[in-house]
């Protein structure tokens, strides 16, 4: 009689206790989602929702007595986080570089995505950003058609702060369509009806390395899918090109003019950034230094006199912090790579898996022109998208509530 009475009265705390952590999760879950949404309009939305997205996971993995559980690839990221710091320390303007450092925190995406998003919630977050992202290049076809967002010194972005950013949400959605349209079943006709308006936005905002992660993307879905395809990236290239415009054709086409006023700049600028790690090898000039110290290491070839970053991510990762911390971001390539095609082997979650894939091609493809990797937008949608296929195998059991 004792012990069912105390099991009564123990009944009450347990279910309160399950009915918090529920909540918290609803919260977690509708934060994030909100993240990946808002990010391609508003990144102080966004980061805002990443606030309570983590605060909320933390309490749900406090009360819920949770083990921390990641992908593989978040430590060899985490590792590239502190050789970042370390580098910071080092820097001849320790207070900007640690300040410019609080970027890192975005990368705690990996754990929040990898606990909450399940199977059946992975695919609602991809459905989600694809929508979105239509949205967006509509609102971006407007600014072009008519608004005037028509010459380079003035390109559609949206409602985000640069075109550039416009144009890697851009590229990194269109990674997400494509792969539901080769690999999924439900949502083909969706992603079809919204494909040709994400292409012909990413078109119009004139970035030329957007067009190449596109490219880079569609290659690599081709390949998974049928390398056969792979003869029609050409055809829809050019189709796409003719239809923009010629302002447009002829954008592409500087791309080949060995003359071009940006290639010969970028090609400078990795000069630079070879000079800045034969300086400093180890630690390189500190977290948002390049900009800082670009007078001192700048190329006789270069076209402008300053700029923000060097336009190539292994470039910059290794001016900005050292060899050590490069080799330790390759490593993080490398695992995430190598996981994400061991998952596709086993032929299950395909869309998932695939959209994670292509993600990995375009940033690496873009990444050779543009400095994508420290864009927070950016990063941010990247960091979602590779943690996707992971989630939906972890071990543990899908909620109930969802």
């Amino acid at each position: 009689m004792t012990t069912n009475a105390q099991a009564i009265s123990a009944a009450p705390p347990q279910q309160e206790t399950a009915s918090l952590t529920e909540r918290l999760e609803l919260f977690a879950l509708l934060a994030l989602f909100g993240v990946a949404g808002f990010l391609q309009f508003s990144i102080a939305i966004a980061q805002l929702l990443l606030t309570f997205a983590v605060l909320f996971w933390l309490l749900l993995t406090l009360f819920g007595h949770e083990r921390f559980e990641t992908p593989r690839f978040f430590w060899p990221l985490l590792a590239y986080g502190g050789m970042t710091l370390v580098s910071a320390a080092f820097s001849s303007n320790r207070a900007a570089s640690f300040i410019d450092s609080k970027q890192l925190v975005l990368f705690l995406l990996v754990p929040v995505a990898y606990r909450l998003l399940t199977n059946r919630r992975g695919s609602l977050m991809l459905t989600v950003v694809m929508s979105l992202g239509g949205a967006s290049a509509a609102f971006g076809i407007f600014q072009y058609g008519l608004l005037h967002f028509d010459q380079l010194s003035q390109r559609p972005q949206g409602t985000l702060g640069h075109y550039m950013t416009y144009a890697g949400l851009l590229m990194l959605v269109i990674g997400v369509a494509l792969a539901k349209m080769l690999f999924g079943k439900g949502e083909r006709l969706w992603a079809a009806l919204l494909m040709p308006a994400l292409v012909m936005a990413v078109a119009l905002t004139s970035t030329r390395t957007a067009w190449v992660g596109v490219c880079a993307a569609a290659a690599v879905l081709f390949m998974l899918k049928d390398f056969r395809l792979l003869a029609i990236l050409p055809i829809l290239a050019a189709v796409t090109f003719a239809a923009a415009g010629p302002t447009i054709t002829q954008r592409l086409m500087s791309t080949f003019d060995r003359k071009d006023p940006t290639r010969l700049d970028r090609l400078a600028m990795i000069r630079e950034g070879g000079r800045m790690v034969r300086a400093h090898p180890l630690v390189g000039v500190g977290p948002n230094m390049v900009k800082e110290r670009y007078a001192e290491y700048r190329d006789s070839g270069a076209i402008k006199d300053v700029n923000p970053h060097l336009h190539n991510v292994p470039v910059q990762i290794a001016a900005e912090r050292g060899l050590p911390a490069l080799i330790i971001w390759i490593g993080f390539i490398v695992v995430l790579t190598r996981d994400l095609w061991r998952l596709f082997k086993t032929g299950e979650n395909r869309v998932l898996v695939t959209t994670a894939l292509a993600a990995v091609a375009s940033m690496l493809a873009a990444g050779l022109f543009e400095y994508n990797f420290g864009d927070s937008e950016f990063l941010m949608l990247f960091l979602v998208l590779v943690t996707v296929p992971f989630a939906a195998v972890r071990q543990s059991t899908e909620p109930s509530s969802t």
